[in-house]
């Protein structure tokens, strides 16, 4: 959920400190899901704030060895990364995903779905210690929606085989099977320079915040306390390396089902909070909807994404 920038000032005394926790930066704005206002953040406050954060990161959730920040991004409200299908050749245009909601349009409508929209948005390459290497730039926007799932995926103008002899950064790669509950993950946002671990506590049938409804969505356990910015971050399989989903939201005051508070509904219609507890979408539908040289095909056979 999205976090308006409070006690800008009081997180830059801490920081200067070196003590300051990853929640004293906390992003806040007005909307869903877990990106940040930029209206009201300067690049030098984000340079400091986020430099403090990863340093406490380092402390308290040191890196995996199969998980890092190499491939992420930032944007300028949210994070991302670097993707690729499992059949995506190296020449192919490279592809940034991050969510529906991180557009700079605003949110899209229940039942909206963008296709193939001219896009010139940047986004910041990181490397695996979280240095920003390279400013990308998109072609399109190959696909955007916040029905069903919480996704937005943009074109590059730049292949793979470019980003990896330029920048020695490879795209991480979309796992095409559906996550497993228990799986130990890792949460990588690029807008903070930081990795989230926990595990894959289940699956949630339908999760409704707003006027919104996401289907088949991933509930992390506690420890993935993900905060304002890291939207649109890859949730990583810690074993394989690969994307199963891409952080959205999480309860943040305890109420059911609105802005800011989404709810589960199973099946039968029963409804739970979890204050606290965050959520993702699951990515593994993606690869079907796109073809040769990564371009999307909505009609193609397997593909489950929502239509315009």
């Amino acid at each position: 959920m999205k976090k308006p920038l409070v006690a800008v000032i009081g997180a830059l005394v801490l920081a200067g400190a070196g003590a300051a926790p990853a929640v004293a930066a906390e992003p806040t704005a007005t909307g869903v899901g877990k990106s940040v206002d930029t209206e009201t953040l300067t690049g030098v406050v984000h340079d400091v704030v986020t430099s403090a954060t990863s340093a406490v990161n380092q402390v308290t959730s040191p890196s995996l060895s199969a998980v890092s920040l190499a491939g992420t991004v930032s944007l300028s409200n949210c994070s991302g990364s670097v993707v690729r299908l499992p059949n995506s050749l190296d020449t192919d245009p490279a592809l940034v995903m991050s969510n529906g909601h991180c557009l700079t349009s605003g949110f899209l409508d229940p039942g909206e779905v963008v296709t193939n929209q001219s896009s010139t948005r940047t986004f910041g390459l990181l490397n695996s210690s979280g240095t920003r290497v390279a400013t990308l730039r998109a072609s399109k926007l190959a696909y955007a929606t916040m029905t069903d799932t919480d996704v937005s995926i943009y074109q590059l103008t730049s292949t793979y085989a470019t980003i990896k002899n330029s920048y020695g950064i490879s795209a991480l790669t979309l796992q095409d099977t559906h996550p497993t509950a228990g799986t130990a993950i890792t949460v990588a946002s690029g807008y903070w320079k930081t990795l989230y671990n926990c595990n894959i506590d289940g699956f949630v049938y339908r999760l409704k915040e707003g006027d919104w409804t996401w289907k088949d969505s991933v509930r992390y356990t506690s420890a993935c306390n993900t905060i304002g910015g890291t939207s649109g971050s890859p949730v990583i399989d810690q074993s394989t390396g690969k994307v199963v989903a891409v952080n959205n939201t999480g309860n943040e005051d305890g109420e059911s089902c609105t802005v800011n508070n989404p709810c589960e509904v199973d099946a039968n219609g029963t409804v739970t909070v979890r204050q606290g507890i965050n959520y993702a979408e699951e990515t593994y539908i993606i690869p079907a909807c796109f073809t040769t040289g990564n371009q999307l095909n909505l009609n193609a056979s397997g593909c489950t994404l929502p239509k315009p």
